[in-house]
């Protein structure tokens, strides 16, 4: 029976079924295809009419799939070359990954070491090995696992929903990365292994750097905070997400929420101190991060907590010093660009901040983006002692306070610096987290469908690499905003919004990896969260949104 495909926009008429692989002639750049708008791995068999596009690691869920077959082979060559250690991957600087000796006589991985495993993991790309695609029940996977000794695999194979596991074998390897694969090892042939810290870095092509590897940048400050993450994660056993789960049946997770959140009460305390001991010389507080990191939530407990400590901060938002839209510059699409600095007025913010620290009463601006322009009617002044808080993606950017002298100010940097797994070698995402929070304060606080947020989620993940993610290393202090059991609880939310997303849509992979990773997760009852809690600001019930501000 013949039928019809649409093949780089040429109509092909196809006679029988056929793997994607064998349309490809024999181009290994390309890694996977859209069949219908639907992520579909190379060996995939098409057999009815179909509109075919191929992907590339330009593609950003082509890149996914390439990350996870460097993941694969990294694994196999470590286990052929070193069987009694044990490594754990994790995201980490320069948009690369992590591995570390988690296991074994050694926790230090040597220059020798990272050379032997860059050289097994080119032999195996050059061997052209299959990944084979195998399907096991469950039970049979454990006893797999368990003969393997893939007990970190293994644990978290009990909370697995589906009956059976789509293990990937290698030439007689076994390992299961929670997705699609290359047909082979041989489209693997782009990566890059360097010692770094204890351990070493691997790097591999980004869509977000048209399909190359970026140039290695060492970001120290990122680097201690998600080494702090991960410290205190082993501490409490919450790296896994396993050892999450074990804290939730018997104690209706009490135990697991107060950990987490009196972790963010700690550093919101250590935060006052250094304020504290240097407020005769801070005006400004700036404080920036990406999106969905809980930067409003955070500036309210943070101003909470220097009243406590008798300094009484101003805040100002950055949002409120908006050009009108017929002055903010265009991107190269032509789209409005409002995460451009030049989309705020910077030389009247620096004159108000300049006319406040002359002790000057000032009418600030306030943005109406209905009506599209800025109103003046709120007037602040501070006192001699007293800090401006300010808030806004370019905070911490020197060119937004230029006029400022910098022992002036006191920038902190907010994110979710995650650092959990679902096992060793399949780190979670922190731009996934940062995504569901976005996800379900849109649907909550606007109304929006998962797909709209999908639909704006790539402008705003250009503006924070070119605006935002920099800044994090100028930082006095970063604030990680993660909460260990936040995807517990943003599960209940997240999945019913992302189950209305059409699986053959333009948004079906990424609502399809989102769940799957979600569906690991222990449901949490909410009603032990803190009003004050950051994930408040997401799920709704905070003390803040709900009710007047604490500083006008």
């Amino acid at each position: 029976m013949s039928f019809d495909i649409i093949l780089n926009n040429e109509k092909k008429t196809i006679e029988k079924k056929i793997k994607l692989l064998d349309l490809t002639n024999g181009n290994t750049d390309y890694i996977c295809a859209l069949v219908n708008g639907r992520i579909r791995e190379l060996e995939y068999e098409v057999y009815y009419p179909a509109t075919i596009t191929f992907l590339t690691v330009k593609d950003h869920d082509a890149m996914g799939i390439y990350e996870r077959g460097i993941r694969f082979i990294f694994a196999m060559a470590t286990h052929l070359l070193y069987p009694n250690l044990k490594f754990k991957l994790t995201y980490s600087v320069s948009r690369s990954i992590f591995a570390q000796v988690v296991e074994g006589k050694t926790r230090f991985i040597s220059l020798e070491m990272t050379r032997n495993i860059e050289a097994k993991m080119r032999q195996i790309v050059n061997s052209d090995l299959k990944f084979e695609r195998l399907i096991l029940t469950n039970k049979d996977a454990s006893k797999l696992y368990k003969k393997h000794k893939l007990l970190d695999k293994d644990k978290i194979l009990k909370y697995r929903p589906e009956k059976t596991v789509h293990l990937y074998s290698c030439d007689g390897y076994f390992n299961y990365m929670y997705g699609k694969m290359v047909p082979s090892t041989c489209y693997l042939k782009d990566f890059r292994l360097s010692q770094y810290s204890h351990g070493l870095i691997i790097q591999y092509p980004r869509s977000e750097y048209d399909g190359k590897i970026p140039p290695f940048s060492d970001e120290p400050t990122f680097r201690d905070t998600l080494i702090h993450a991960q410290e205190w994660g082993h501490t409490c056993n919450l790296n896994f997400v396993a050892g999450i789960n074990e804290h939730i049946p018997n104690t209706e997770a009490v135990e697991l929420i107060n950990m987490c959140e009196n972790r963010h009460n700690r550093m919101l305390c250590e935060l006052g101190e250094k304020i504290e001991d240097n407020i005769k010389d801070i005006k400004l507080i700036c404080i920036a991060g990406p999106s969905s990191s809980g930067k409003t939530t955070f500036a309210d407990r943070l101003t909470v907590e220097l009243i406590s400590r008798g300094i009484n901060p101003v805040r100002i938002s950055l949002d409120d010093y908006y050009k009108k839209r017929e002055y903010v510059p265009k991107d190269e699409n032509g789209d409005y660009d409002f995460e451009s600095i030049e989309a705020l007025d910077v030389d009247l913010f620096n004159e108000n901040i300049l006319d406040l620290l002359e002790g000057k009463e000032v009418v600030v601006p306030t943005f109406s983006f209905k009506k599209n322009e800025r109103e003046f009617v709120r007037k602040i002044k501070i006192g001699p002692k007293d800090p401006i808080i300010v808030e806004g993606i370019h905070a911490l950017s020197e060119d937004m306070t230029r006029s400022i002298p910098k022992y002036l100010k006191f920038k902190i940097y907010i994110s979710p610096q995650a650092q959990i797994n679902i096992d060793n070698e399949n780190p979670i995402s922190l731009t996934d987290i940062r995504l569901i929070r976005r996800m379900v304060r849109d649907y909550k606080y606007r109304g929006a469908s998962a797909e709209e947020t999908f639909k704006m989620w790539p402008s705003v993940r250009k503006g924070e690499f070119k605006w935002i993610y920099k800044t994090q290393e100028y930082a006095n202090y970063v604030f990680d905003s993660f909460l260990n059991y936040e995807l517990c609880v943003m599960k209940k939310y997240a999945l019913p919004i992302l189950n209305k997303i059409d699986r053959d849509g333009e948004f079906g992979p990424d609502a399809e990896r989102l769940i799957k990773l979600l569906k690991y997760f222990v449901d949490i009852d909410e009603k032990w969260i803190p009003c004050n809690s950051l994930l408040k600001e997401f799920i709704g019930g905070s003390c803040y949104r709900d009710s007047a501000p604490i500083i006008k």
